[in-house]
């Protein structure tokens, strides 16, 4: 579900992507790598778009994605806000490390490596008891793209120190 809603968010849209995000922590994952206009997946993992700013070619002196970027973090702090209330304080996972070790030929789990190359950091609740751990991260691929706040399922392996060599 891909928006370009700006501004605070409504209670109505705040209750769709906790529906969402509860269907994505229930669904089985893919069988198969995908990429559609919703997000992407494949054996342990998911990403969905929940929303996405307008693309960024004509923005010379970056205003307009300063404001993008300020409308999609407003509600990405929303969300947070409503997991929070239902499992505690999330983790925060810088993505660096896991960018780092891909540039170095070592293999990052996904949906890791996908995030890593489009955020700094993420949010994280282990759901332990499914082997799940579900994320927040606002992400951009170029200057040019569209922001957008994705949502992003995975097995807890993935997060595990050993997944992945860091200094």
């Amino acid at each position: 579900m891909t928006t370009t809603e700006s501004g605070a968010s409504s209670s109505a849209a705040l209750e769709e992507h906790l529906s969402l995000i509860d269907e994505l922590l229930a669904q089985p994952f893919p069988e198969a790598d995908f990429y559609d206009n919703t997000g992407c997946g494949g054996p342990e993992h998911r990403v969905r778009i929940l929303r996405a700013s307008q693309e960024f070619w004509d923005d010379d002196d970056g205003q307009a994605s300063r404001e993008a970027d300020a409308d999609l973090r407003a509600y990405l702090n929303a969300l947070i806000a409503a997991l929070t209330k239902r499992w505690g304080e999330p983790l925060i996972v810088d993505l660096w490390p896991y960018l780092r070790a891909s540039f170095e030929g070592e293999a990052v789990s996904e949906p890791i490596n996908f995030l890593s190359q489009l955020a700094r950091s993420m949010q994280v609740w282990p759901h332990r008891d499914s082997g799940r751990w579900f994320a927040l991260t606002i992400g951009q691929g170029d200057k040019e793209l569209p922001i957008e706040l994705l949502a992003a399922v995975g097995q807890t392996a993935a997060l595990e120190p050993s997944a992945v060599g860091r200094s």
